[in-house]
């Protein structure tokens, strides 16, 4: 077994990889959001999932301010090292909408259709 380095995924220009999570046992899909090798680093340091927020330029640590937060279980990487999947434990909505998911909205027979309301 080889130690891991975050400096060996595959990050985007922006020095990014999208992790997907996902809830421990149920395999729900929760959410997508960025982690630079920072944020990589500190979720396996700390077990509190902790992403990246482009838009304010400043690390997130999953429940921090509404307290649903996410408890690492398992980083997995993909085959391409491009993409990560955290396995958590989520507790309350993983959405900022206030939804259990981020995924609530299906596109059937053409026609956008809301799938959960807020929590």
């Amino acid at each position: 077994m080889a130690a891991f380095d975050p400096a060996t995924l595959r990050y985007d220009a922006n020095g990014l990889i999208p992790c997907i999570a996902q809830q421990e046992g149920t395999g729900e899909v929760l959410m997508m959001a960025w982690m630079n090798a920072e944020a990589v680093a500190k979720t396996l340091e700390t077990k509190r999932v902790t992403y990246w927020s482009r838009s304010r330029q400043a690390f997130w640590i999953k429940g921090e301010t509404s307290g649903h937060t996410q408890a690492l279980v398992d980083l997995r990487v993909d085959c391409d090292r491009d993409c990560l999947l955290a396995i958590v434990d989520q507790v309350g909505a993983a959405c900022h909408t206030n939804r259990r998911v981020c995924f609530y909205t299906a596109i059937q027979d053409g026609e956008e259709v809301e799938l959960m309301k807020p929590e």
